[in-house]
């Protein structure tokens, strides 16, 4: 992607992808500091939201806690499934770019009606319902998205949990400005014509890897974005039974691949089904791969950012309008 190019910046999708870096930067680790006074007053944390306000931002901040031996366990849901669960003990995020969400409007309204006394939220509108039921809510600054898919918006989020863990670590969360400068370079690293023109004729685009949000978020855009049927395969899932049933002309997207698993998935992917295995990594791999900066502490960011790419040129490629899927809304489900 390049913003000096007419081809893509007519579509609002790739505008707001590209101002991202700019959200990176002028995020101000500072606004969680009342957050976390709240929240260390509890056990844990629960992360929720629906579709792209909850698959990255909370995921990644569950692989993060689990990484590093977080002494705050975090833990997630979708919000209907949430009723069910047992919360007292546990602080709560809603995060609703709309700040009316079904789904999270009725939970924060059951806590509440329980005299629950840690409910929080994230949005990127004020005077919202979402507002009116929490205790403290943050106003995300990256602006408004005129495109249904979530973007800039949800980076901002997993900065903000990603902020707060830290700042219950007492670290600071630091080089954001390496982190922006990252994420434009994996925004408009140039892909291989090869690797789009595969996409681009796939019966189906599997995404697999780790279980922090990244391949899970970008199954959810290519549904919206190329209009593709998509899957996740979590982890080593995809040399663990679903092989029966993939075709050749499916195409698999591994996020930085286990290293010790690649010759696997060449073996059962590539030479057993006939399909064709990419790859999204800070090195190469046996695979065709974009390859990103290899910046450790924020891998998963640059990842997904590399995935927006690769997803826009799929689209441009199939001439979609990238800005108005034909079912998809903006708001999922409102109350």
């Amino acid at each position: 992607m390049n913003l000096q190019d007419p081809k893509y910046t007519r579509f609002a999708l790739v505008r707001e992808m590209m101002e991202t870096p700019s959200v990176v930067r002028q995020f101000d680790d500072q606004v969680v500091i009342p957050f976390a006074e709240q929240v260390k007053k509890k056990k844990a944390l629960f992360l929720t939201g629906e579709g792209s306000s909850r698959i990255f931002p909370a995921k990644r901040a569950i692989y993060s806690a689990m990484q590093h031996n977080d002494p705050i366990p975090v833990f997630t849901e979708g919000a209907t499934q949430a009723l069910e669960y047992q919360l007292d003990d546990y602080a709560v995020f809603g995060a609703s770019n709309s700040g009316k969400t079904k789904e999270i409007i009725r939970l924060l309204t059951k806590l509440k009606q329980e005299k629950h006394d840690a409910l929080f939220g994230l949005t990127a509108h004020t005077g919202t319902k979402l507002e009116e039921l929490t205790h403290l809510t943050h106003v995300l600054n990256c602006g408004n998205e005129d495109a249904v898919a979530a973007t800039k918006s949800v980076v901002e989020q997993a900065l903000f949990y990603d902020a707060l863990q830290r700042r219950l670590l007492e670290k600071e969360l630091c080089h954001c400005d390496n982190l922006a400068g990252d994420l434009e370079k994996s925004l408009t690293v140039q892909i291989d014509d090869e690797m789009i023109r595969a996409l681009k004729k796939a019966g189906r685009i599997f995404f697999a890897g780790r279980n922090d949000g990244v391949a899970e978020e970008l199954t959810l855009k290519t549904n919206e974005i190329t209009r593709k049927k998509s899957d996740y395969l979590e982890g080593t899932y995809a040399v663990h039974g679903i092989e029966e049933v993939m075709d050749a002309d499916e195409v698999v997207v591994v996020i930085d691949p286990f290293e010790s698993e690649e010759e696997k998935m060449t073996e059962c992917l590539v030479k057993g089904v006939g399909m064709t295995v990419l790859a999204i990594a800070s090195r190469p791999t046996s695979f065709p791969t974009i390859i990103i900066p290899d910046n450790k502490q924020f891998a998963s960011y640059l990842q997904l950012a590399a995935g927006w790419n690769l997803l826009v040129e799929i689209g441009l490629a199939l001439d979609i309008d990238l800005d108005k899927p034909v079912r998809a809304r903006k708001v999922g489900n409102e109350f």
